[in-house]
């Protein structure tokens, strides 16, 4: 794990990237900061998390890193040593985490629910979402409450690196440690409660048939494995959905509950 800081004092402010060591936009986005070194109000602690996974360009070395916190010092793994590692970096933090997935192009923000931190960070981000996830054991929240993840658009892509950097700029501006300019106040940004997975049967080929975020009624078609389509079996909004992001679940469900307003 690599940790830098931006300013003096203790900081109260993190970024992390490199979380899955498959997802280089994060990386890139931190390693940008930690070259450029802006002058910052507040101190700024900025992480790169699983660096051993990095170098393989792998998810993990041993386990998920973000389904292996709190961790331990003493761990089998590799990941459940660093998870208690990281978890001591992030203590008492606003962190925001970096993520890239293969199911949207855009950005959204994932949260473990919709508190203040919520309510003053997410509409001052360029993302098209708040995800609330409700409590899910073994990831970042479990040390790191006030964590804000975002998803910053397709693995491995341009575009993705440069959304990284943006929304980077975004959360230190709307967390104080740099100059309030250009950074977004929206008015009207969705909130979605995440609900069930999507199962997905072992197969050779998947197709998915609807778009995140957009309403799926019941009836509908959603995905097929090998032809055999899986239909909506009441209304609900797909999150996270796509035909190989996940080993054995297509995404999930949602429920769209409101907006928040920045």
């Amino acid at each position: 794990m690599r940790v830098e800081t931006l300013g003096d004092g203790r900081p109260e402010i993190a970024v992390v990237g490199g979380i899955h060591g498959d997802e280089p936009a994060g990386v890139d986005a931190v390693e940008h900061f930690m070259r450029r070194r802006p002058e910052v109000a507040a101190p700024v602690k900025l992480v790169i998390a699983n660096e051993a996974a990095i170098e393989r360009n792998q998810r993990y070395v041993e386990a998920d890193l973000n389904r292996s916190f709190p961790g331990r010092a003493d761990g089998r793994s590799h990941e459940i040593r660093l998870a208690h590692e990281l978890g001591e970096e992030l203590r008492d933090c606003v962190t925001l985490a970096l993520h890239t997935t293969r199911s949207y192009g855009g950005m959204f923000a994932l949260v473990d629910e919709i508190r203040e931190l919520a309510r003053s960070i997410c509409p001052r981000l360029s993302v098209d979402a708040v995800v609330e996830t409700g409590h899910a054991e073994g990831r970042i929240f479990e040390v790191a409450p006030d964590t804000v993840e975002v998803e910053c658009g397709y693995q491995g892509t341009d575009q993705a690196a440069e959304n990284a950097r943006q929304v980077v700029r975004e959360f230190l501006a709307a967390t104080g440690a740099l100059p309030d300019e250009e950074t977004p106040h929206q008015t009207d940004l969705p909130v979605f409660r995440l609900g069930d997975p999507v199962p997905k049967a072992a197969a050779e080929e998947y197709e998915v048939f609807v778009d995140n975020f957009e309403e799926v009624l019941a009836g509908e078609p959603i995905a097929a494995a090998d032809g055999e389509v899986v239909v909506a079996e009441e209304d609900f909004h797909p999150v996270l959905l796509s035909a190989y992001g996940y080993e054995d679940v297509f995404g999930y469900t949602a429920e769209r509950v409101g907006t928040l307003s920045g």
